[in-house]
């Protein structure tokens, strides 16, 4: 009985002995965390899509506590999470304009000439890696990519073979600007309704050619607004939007391609 009880007695005064240790350890070593952090996680959306700048949502919540990141550096939590934040904080923060995905590029199946029938991977990334599907080695290739990396389900293929962004949905999270190959996807105010919706560097008689939507450097718009348009590059850009004013507009619209003009022509 004794060689028994022995092993059991010097077993279970080991076990406190470790358990004490243990305790010991977790309250030496323990970091205390900032209950701020808590709140503010609680009031991101949970994406964890990285559109802050940092892996998830967590880190995120810590690095505004820190004063490392803004409180209205969720684009998915958009104004409300932000206004919560900086409740939580005690500061003040700043309106920030709503951003949406837009799509610059109206080489649609119609209007962008096929390079050639094209077998491979069915994918905006390995096309981009050969040239692409089209002529235009700007325009947008079409097989998707945004649409499959949008976590929001915010972005759909047309039936034109351009992605079709809904404002409702778009968070401005920037995946989709991230995923395209083409660069042909950017973040804009929802404000600004007057866009450039061609990236072709080509020049006039090849822009024409590979696609009848392309911008051919024509100056119209230019001379409608010279001071919020020009030309750089073959391709018009919008320098400064303040200085686009309603008057401007229907000059702007006499663009005989469509490659500049309103968002709701899309």
């Amino acid at each position: 009985m004794t060689n028994i009880l022995w092993p059991i007695i010097t077993m279970g005064a080991l076990g406190l002995l470790f358990s004490i240790g243990l305790v010991l350890a977790y309250k030496k070593l323990r970091v205390e965390e900032d209950p701020r952090v808590v709140k503010i996680s609680e009031v991101l959306p949970q994406a964890n899509c990285g559109a802050c700048g940092y892996s998830g949502c967590r880190a995120f919540a810590e690095a505004v506590v820190k004063g490392e990141a803004s409180p209205n550096g969720c684009p998915v939590g958009g104004g409300e999470a932000s206004e919560q934040i900086a409740d939580i904080l005690g500061v003040k923060v700043e309106d920030t304009a709503k951003k949406v995905a837009r799509v610059l590029c109206r080489g649609s199946l119609e209007a962008a000439k096929d390079r050639g029938f094209y077998t491979g991977i069915s994918t905006c990334a390995a096309a981009h890696l050969i040239g692409g599907n089209k002529q235009c080695s700007f325009g947008c290739l079409g097989f998707g990519d945004c649409a499959r990396a949008c976590p929001f389900d915010a972005i759909e293929m047309g039936k034109d073979g351009l992605p079709v962004i809904s404002e409702e949905k778009c968070t401005a999270c920037g995946i989709c600007v991230e995923e395209c190959p083409r660069d042909i996807i950017e973040l804009y105010p929802v404000s600004q309704d007057i866009l450039v919706f061609c990236r072709s560097r080509d020049k006039a008689a090849l822009s024409r050619k590979f696609c009848k939507n392309a911008c051919i450097a024509c100056g119209i718009c230019v001379r409608a607004c010279p001071e919020g348009i020009i030309l750089e590059d073959n391709l018009a850009k919008i320098a400064d939007y303040s200085k686009i004013k309603e008057e401007h507009i229907p000059a702007i619209e006499k663009c005989p391609t469509k490659a500049i003009g309103r968002i709701s022509q899309e």
